[in-house]
């Protein structure tokens, strides 16, 4: 067995020195970062700023040019006109172009035209979007390195990759480095960015691709964090023409605030802290947030009807339901000071009721325990019975209200 062995080792077969001949268009001439320079260069001078014979040049010289090893080089070149040195002035001793983005007009069908070079390269070679990307990235670092023109080149160019996909929302994240956003940079890139961002899309589209990337709710950080509130983030914006975008996030805020409401509200519920305390908290966040009553009523209402397990049963949830909400009358009753306010706490009864099939016939009971504990009054609720309540369970719950409402009519002072 062992000779056996011996003989099968010495059988192997062994792998001769064969060369394979390379077929001359698979070659990829290897350069130095300089000579590639050189090369894309002496390319774009024979172009001129014909942009669409500059994008057929970068896709033939893609199969000769090594674009995966030299994607910075020939980024910085197309941006910038040649190799960028760190900070983000030009080298020195490295030739230049003026068949780039910097070098052109500072106007949007410029930047139009140049976001199609850039979308038809990388197109082609897949492989260079992620450098891409780097680049972009690294150039938003740069920006004090740069002229306010170029800056306001690389804005336009920048929002227009981003509305076509060519570039990932995430690129902004260099936009909250501490030095550009001290001294206003960022901010003022952004307007140029987003104009130029919402222009080719709209403000849903931008909210989308901010949403992916976790950056909706990131905006104002765009200033320095003595000037990250609503009111200067809004001022800013909308006196640069950007209302939608200002409107956005004080919406944005205003969503978040709600839900940080809603949250501790519960919390404090749940501990069972003084409704003294309670009123005093939401009062402080409405002031803060600039939250409506309607909407705190609402908040409050969904906050007192999910604190407890209701009973599966039609016949007891009813009894289990006017003995919690007589508990919380007087925290509802300080947020329903408006005509308004109760109108909207008389919808979240009905809708609450409907979409829970158990509470179906404790309305009426509920509507007429806050009319005594006079968190409701007599004016929403004949509104409301007359043309101001919702399709849901309208029937059912018109009938319920029918006696009532008729001695609300009738009877005296």
């Amino acid at each position: 067995r062992v000779s056996f062995m011996n003989n099968q080792k010495q059988q192997k077969p062994t792998l001769s020195g064969q060369r394979f001949k390379t077929r001359k268009r698979d070659e990829k001439e290897r350069f130095e970062p300089a000579q590639f320079q050189d090369c894309i260069i002496q390319g774009l001078s024979e172009t001129g700023t014909d942009l669409e014979a500059v994008a057929k040049f970068l896709d033939a010289s893609g199969a000769k040019l090594d674009y995966r090893r030299y994607a910075e080089t020939l980024f910085d070149i197309l941006v910038a006109g040649g190799m960028l040195a760190p900070g983000g002035t030009l080298a020195d001793d490295m030739m230049r172009t003026d068949v780039c983005v910097f070098a052109a007009q500072e106007d949007l069908e410029t930047m139009q035209a140049f976001a199609q070079v850039f979308n038809k390269l990388i197109r082609r070679y897949k492989y260079l979007e992620k450098g891409f990307e780097d680049e972009v990235k690294k150039l938003l670092l740069f920006l004090k390195g740069f002229s306010e023109s170029e800056r306001n080149k690389l804005a336009m160019l920048t929002g227009i990759l981003l509305a076509n996909g060519t570039l990932n929302a995430s690129v902004l994240n260099s936009l909250y480095n501490e030095n550009l956003v001290k001294e206003g940079v960022s901010a003022a890139f952004a307007v140029k960015l987003f104009k130029s961002w919402i222009n080719e899309k709209d403000i849903n589209a931008v909210a989308v691709s901010l949403r992916k990337v976790n950056m909706d709710n990131r905006l104002m950080e765009l200033f320095p964090a003595n000037k990250q509130s609503v009111e200067h983030f809004s001022k800013y914006f909308t006196e640069a023409g950007l209302k939608e975008l200002s409107e956005y996030v004080r919406n944005q805020q205003s969503i978040g605030a709600r839900k940080e409401l809603q949250k501790e509200l519960q919390e404090q519920m749940s501990r069972g802290d003084p409704f003294k305390d309670i009123i005093l908290y939401v009062k402080e966040e409405m002031k803060k947030n600039n939250i409506s009553e309607q909407t705190v009523v609402a908040i409050i209402w969904s906050s007192v009807m999910s604190t407890v397990e209701w009973n599966k049963k039609e016949e007891l949830v009813a009894e289990q339901a006017i003995k919690h909400l007589k508990q919380y009358s007087p925290l509802l009753a300080a947020f329903t000071t408006q005509g308004q306010s109760e109108l909207t706490l008389l919808l979240k009864i009905q809708e609450y009721c409907y979409d829970n099939i158990h509470f179906m016939k404790a309305f009426q009971k509920i509507v007429v325990l806050f009319y005594k504990a006079e968190v409701l009054s007599e004016e929403p609720i004949l509104k409301w019975y007359k043309d101001a309540h919702l399709a849901k369970g309208k029937s059912v719950f018109l009938e319920q209200m029918k006696k009532f409402v008729e001695w609300l009519k009738n009877a005296e002072e």
